[in-house]
């Protein structure tokens, strides 16, 4: 876990830099993601570090505590918060970031093995909160399209990420006989020309 820390600190040091780099115009720049302003990742960001420190409260009381209480609250917040102003995006996800760093602290340590169960539905121990906000803070700080690449982002976190993408895009559908796996094989051995049309990661 303290690796994945690291990286989450990191990563929450590089996007909240970009943020604050950003004047109040550039907020509304579109990102690669479909249908997402700068605006908007910033408000997910946002959201994701409440909805991860709810996460810890359950790890801490045992008492269930959600991500999101229905599928539609996590859009449903991030189209309200990205369209507040600039600064006060700045000044949540800021606080955020800083509130769920200080819950992580204060988590007693058999506390990181309490189950919890992610907003994708799978039941996962305490201690891989810490990767789930890295991967959140590095991958759209890269997003935000402001001087972050993935050549900036520690080298084993890539290769931890790559690992997992591969893993879920190759498992994706197997039940149904359609999964990725062989042909992200194919490719990643060089036996394709060109990688499969993946699709949504995560």
């Amino acid at each position: 876990m303290s690796g994945a820390r690291t990286w989450m600190d990191d990563g929450t040091a590089l996007f909240l830099d970009a943020v604050d780099r950003l004047t109040d115009d550039e907020f509304s720049a579109p990102t690669a993601l479909d249908g997402w302003t700068r605006r908007h990742v910033i408000a997910h960001v946002h959201g994701n570090a409440e909805a991860l420190r709810r996460l810890l409260t359950w790890a801490a009381t045992g008492v269930e505590n959600r991500m999101y209480a229905d599928a539609d609250q996590r859009a449903r917040e991030i189209e309200e918060l990205s369209a507040l102003p600039a600064s006060e995006l700045r000044t949540l996800v800021h606080g955020s970031a800083k509130a769920l760093a200080a819950d992580m602290d204060a988590l007693p340590q058999d506390a990181w093995d309490a189950l919890v169960i992610t907003a994708q539905g799978r039941t996962v121990p305490a201690r891989e909160i810490p990767f789930m906000r890295a991967r959140e803070v590095c991958v759209h700080a890269v997003d935000l399209d402001h001087g972050v690449t993935f050549a900036d982002l520690p080298a084993d976190f890539n290769t931890a990420l790559a690992v997992e993408a591969v893993t879920r895009h190759a498992g994706q559908g197997q039940a149904a006989g359609n999964g990725q796996a062989a042909a992200l094989a194919a490719w990643l051995t060089g036996r394709a020309d060109r990688p499969p049309a993946l699709g949504p990661w995560l």
